[in-house]
Formats: C-alpha cells, sequence, structure tokens
C-alpha cells in the first residue's frame, strides 16, 4: 500500500474530484482512481467524498493508492489489420472469430496477445490498452490507447457518450421502420452467459434505421448510445428482429419459407452473428481534433447480403 498526498492546484478549481485525481495521478487509471473514490480510499481534507463533488483548489488530497492487479498475458505473433497509428493511439479492423482479451476458456490467441507483441511496452497499461470491446464472432473497429494519458481520454469520451459508433447487421423478419431502444441490459437471471432486459439492469440506447428490406430480413445500420455487453444482439432479439446467424439471441435456427437454394446454403452457412463495426469517431486525445474510421463489410457478410438480394430477384422473375 502506498499513500499519496497531494494539494489541488488552483487550475484544477470548479473540476469534479474524479476529474481531478485523473489530472494530479495520471500514472493511475480512471477506473481505478473512481473505484478508490466509491470504496473510501480518497480523503479531501480528511473526509471521503463522492466522485461527482466539486472542488475549490486548496484542497489535501490523501489516497491509500495499492498497484494495478494485471492478468498476465503473453505476446503472440498474430496478424493485426492495422487501420491507423500513432503515438497515442492504434485503430483495429478485427476480425470475427478473434477473441479481444483473455477470459475463462480463451487465455491465447486473443488480440491483447497480439497487441503485446506488436508493441511490448503496452504491457503497462490495463488490458494493453484496450478501452472497449466487440464480441468475438462481431467483426469490425476496435480502438487502443498507446499511453496512459489517451487511455484516460478514450474512458472518458466513453463515458461521456462522445464515442461515435456505427454498425451494419442483418437482423431476422422485415422491418416496417427505424426506431430507438431505451431498454435497460443485465444478466440474464438464468443463462450465467447471457444478458436480457431488465428492469435491474443498466441503462442502454440503441438507435437503428433501415438501410435495406428483404422478403424475410432487414439489413439495418445501428448507433450505440451506450456500451453494454451484447447490447445490439439483445436489444434487436428483444424487439423480435434477432440478427441473423446469432447462436444466443437468434432462437433456433429455421429456414425461411420460399428461399432460394443460393440463400438457403448462405443461411446454413453463416456461422455468426450478423454484425459489424464499421464507423469509428473519436476526438484525438493529443490535438483534441475529431477523427473517424470507416472500414467496408466483410467478405461473409457481403456474400450473405447478395444471396438476400438474389432471391428476390428470383422471386420477381
Amino acid at each position: 500500500m502506498t499513500k499519496l498526498i497531494e494539494t489541488v492546484p488552483d487550475e484544477l478549481a470548479g473540476m469534479r474530484v474524479d476529474q481531478v485525481l485523473a489530472e494530479m495521478f495520471a500514472e493511475y487509471s480512471r477506473s481505478k482512481l473512481q473505484s478508490w473514490i466509491k470504496s473510501g480510499r480518497v480523503l479531501v481534507n480528511g473526509e471521503a467524498i463522492r466522485p461527482k463533488e466539486r472542488l475549490e483548489g486548496g484542497e489535501s488530497i490523501e489516497i491509500d493508492a495499492e498497484p494495478e492487479v494485471v492478468i498476465h498475458c503473453e505476446a503472440e505473433n498474430i496478424p493485426l489489420d492495422i487501420v491507423y497509428e500513432d503515438d497515442a493511439i492504434l485503430i483495429i479492423n478485427k476480425p470475427a472469430g478473434l477473441v479481444v482479451h483473455p477470459g475463462v476458456g480463451n487465455w491465447q490467441g486473443t488480440l491483447q496477445n497480439a497487441l503485446l507483441n506488436h508493441q511490448p511496452n503496452l504491457a503497462t497499461l490495463p488490458r494493453a490498452g484496450i478501452v472497449h470491446r466487440i464480441d468475438k464472432d462481431t467483426s469490425g473497429l476496435l480502438m487502443i490507447a498507446k499511453t496512459l494519458a489517451a487511455h484516460n481520454s478514450l474512458i472518458e469520451q466513453l463515458q461521456d457518450r462522445s464515442i461515435h459508433r456505427e454498425y451494419t447487421a442483418v437482423t431476422k423478419g422485415r422491418m416496417i421502420s427505424g426506431g430507438t431502444i431505451d431498454e435497460p441490459i443485465g444478466r440474464h437471471p438464468t443463462e450465467r452467459k447471457m444478458f436480457a432486459v431488465r428492469e435491474s439492469g443498466k441503462e442502454a440506447v440503441t438507435h437503428y434505421r433501415v438501410l435495406e428490406r428483404f422478403t424475410r430480413h432487414t439489413l439495418i445500420q445501428v448507433k450505440l448510445e451506450t456500451g453494454r455487453t451484447h447490447q445490439i444482439r439483445v436489444h434487436m432479439a428483444h424487439v423480435r428482429f434477432p440478427l441473423v446467424g446469432d447462436p444466443m439471441y437468434g432462437g433456433r435456427f429455421q429456414m425461411p419459407a420460399d428461399c432460394s437454394e443460393g440463400l438457403k446454403e448462405a443461411l446454413k452457412t453463416f456461422k455468426r452473428q450478423a454484425l459489424h463495426a464499421g464507423k469509428l469517431g473519436l476526438e484525438h486525445p493529443l490535438d483534441h481534433e475529431y477523427y473517424e474510421w470507416e472500414q467496408p463489410l466483410p467478405e461473409d457478410m457481403l456474400n450473405l447480403i447478395n444471396a438476400l438480394r438474389a432471391n428476390d430477384v428470383d422471386k420477381l422473375a
């Protein structure tokens, strides 16, 4: 245990205590500092304080600090599809099938293992700089911080909901129009690995619009306001338009009636949720300019969409 004692500089007056700590103790992650505030490890003028309380400058800050607990992760020579890289951030196009970080059943062969091979000094950051994730079988764009300052900046943008994230998905069912799903998400009451819309869950907001309609399916664009685990998959299943190929929330596989042989083959061989993180936008941690990246649909989703289009053309012929 390390005791940290500092005085709040006048230039930070008016800021929330969690923001002040992020500025003053940048060697610690923002999530760690917030956990210390909530657990009473942070004293301001000798008293515990709430995370969002504002400071006036000149206060004495005292922290009972503990080192970050880091799960050991080995570097592995796994190819990365790098979309953008500079001194502060790294933007990756993740293929479907690649797990983002180690966990039960996936201790090796993850994106985190690949990142440590690409740049070993990422080992000094929480989860090698990974600040958000997409599911194993979702493809698309991910942002990684290369410094602790960049890590804190990206985490703050996620919390402020200023990160722009757009997905493309194919759902079962023909939608009439787009909409917004504002339903809380929490752990499924009986299935440990699943999530569900629950009154006791955390706020979750998903916006979606129709890009193209097919006979029994819909191509949609999805924008996330929040980033809950499995959010798009849970929300679309909740409104009865589950994603094509979703093994967890899509229900039992049923071949649609009257579909062509080509579409039958495309649906039978599509073994993941039809979801791609195609657009990512953020404020750069160094120059504070807005940057945006876009990644086209992978081949398997293009083949699925083309089969859906061809099936509709066959029906009109």
